[in-house]
């Protein structure tokens, strides 16, 4: 498959499933909207991965390119390909799909855990994956559920943590890509979100143990697979 994907900003890439798919060999390409790259044809990609930033999916009005986006995640949409969206991502691909984007009521950062729900288990994208899943979680805003969706993941922050849409587009607030490096780019690029509240862990916390980082590669390896597998069967169909 080839794989697309949307980077917002320079520190904020694929991380672990740029990993992933070389060893799938699966050809990669980018769109760096922060580096005025075009966006390109529908025909050129299979998969579509929306990556994360620091900038709202509001922000229509002060980012020139976020509504040319917007309509390039609809129309991959609308083509039936499969989309996955990362923590701005999942809010884009929410408000493209008619859903509300607003501040969550807490900033969550660091290591949680997240709750898989009944819908998950019915989901292929999510099958073999626990029950509980430790994530690493960088966000201060969230989103409705969009209409015809269904909630697979939730946390005690922040509700609705993922979602699947007619089978080919996830939603993921949370990160399963995080690699130790790309942790480090973010606590230097946005340290200063590391502030004393209740949700917010520090620097040392989020970089302390490497056994996180190579358990949630483990839980991102199976869910890009399950993906991968997924949209195979689909074209099939």
């Amino acid at each position: 498959m080839r794989i697309h994907h949307l980077q917002h900003v320079p520190f904020e890439g694929l991380g672990a499933i740029d990993d992933w798919a070389q060893q799938q060999e699966h050809p990669v390409t980018v769109t760096r909207l922060h580096a005025g790259d075009p966006l390109p044809d529908a025909g050129a990609f299979d998969w579509l991965i929306v990556m994360g930033g620091p900038m709202s999916a509001t922000d229509e009005g002060t980012i020139d390119w976020l509504t040319r986006e917007k309509r390039f995640i609809e129309s991959a949409i609308h083509d039936r390909k499969p989309v996955l969206g990362v923590c701005l991502g999942a809010q884009l691909i929410a408000s493209v799909l008619g859903a509300r984007v607003y501040a969550n009521a807490h900033k969550e950062i660091g290591w949680f855990d997240v709750r898989l729900t009944p819908d998950a288990r019915v989901s292929p994208a999510f099958s073999g994956l626990p029950d509980v899943v430790p994530v690493f979680q960088w966000h201060g805003e969230t989103f409705d559920l969009p209409q015809g969706a269904q909630l697979v993941a939730t946390g005690d922050v922040c509700t609705n943590q993922a979602f699947v849409y007619d089978e080919r587009v996830i939603g993921l607030q949370f990160h399963l890509e995080t690699t130790r490096q790309s942790a480090q780019a973010l606590v230097a690029n946005c340290g200063n979100e590391l502030t004393d509240a209740p949700y917010v862990q520090s620097a040392d916390c989020i970089l302390g143990d490497d056994g996180r980082f190579a358990q949630i590669r483990g839980n991102l390896d199976r869910l890009l697979r399950n993906v991968a597998e997924t949209a195979g069967v689909l074209a099939g169909g």
